[in-house]
């Protein structure tokens, strides 16, 4: 099994277990593949949460705002009609649970791996990025008529971009990111 297919079936295993656990219901797994670049989000809900080691990448979970609002009201049990500060922690624990999940299953093969703090995006019209050229594990799954996406890049940290600032010509300081 190569490392796309562990990530695909990792993704897809930690997800209907949050779902089925923290939500107490089951979602469905849709399309899954693996695309060059960050696939856009150009509205609603994401929330991204960064993994390194001797591996380095992003883990992502996207929504529409209905579906983040109905997360937050089936794991925190209380009504969540619009986007708010509660429903945005909301998403970035179930991301933190997901991508958590599948960090430690991703261990098993990689070695240790840390986790950062999730970042979580509201808003129309906006585009994301990541640096570097990894491909994204890409895995949509269904409750009901909402959708939402599960994405994943991982590569090997000495193939992870390096940035040079110039403060002057005779100062310079390189960073790693």
């Amino acid at each position: 099994m190569n490392l796309n297919e562990i990530i695909l079936k990792s993704i897809t295993e930690s997800t209907l277990q949050v779902f089925s656990t923290m939500l107490g219901v089951d979602i469905a797994c849709g399309e899954a593949g693996v695309k060059a670049g960050m696939p856009e989000a150009n509205e609603g809900v994401v929330s991204f949460i960064g993994l390194a080691g001797a591996w380095a990448g992003t883990g992502s979970v996207s929504c529409s705002p209905a579906m983040a609002c109905r997360v937050c009201a089936e794991m925190l049990m209380c009504e969540a009609s619009a986007v708010n500060e509660e429903v945005l922690d909301t998403v970035a624990e179930l991301t933190n649970m997901i991508i958590g999940s599948v960090k430690t299953e991703l261990e098993k093969h990689l070695g240790p791996l840390g986790l950062s703090i999730p970042t979580v995006v509201y808003g129309r019209n906006f585009k994301t990025k990541s640096a570097g050229n990894a491909e994204w594990v890409v895995v949509r799954f269904q409750w009901d008529d909402e959708a939402m996406l599960v994405k994943l890049c991982l590569e090997p940290k000495e193939q992870a971009a390096h940035v040079m600032f110039h403060t002057s010509s005779t100062d310079s300081c390189a960073l790693e990111v």
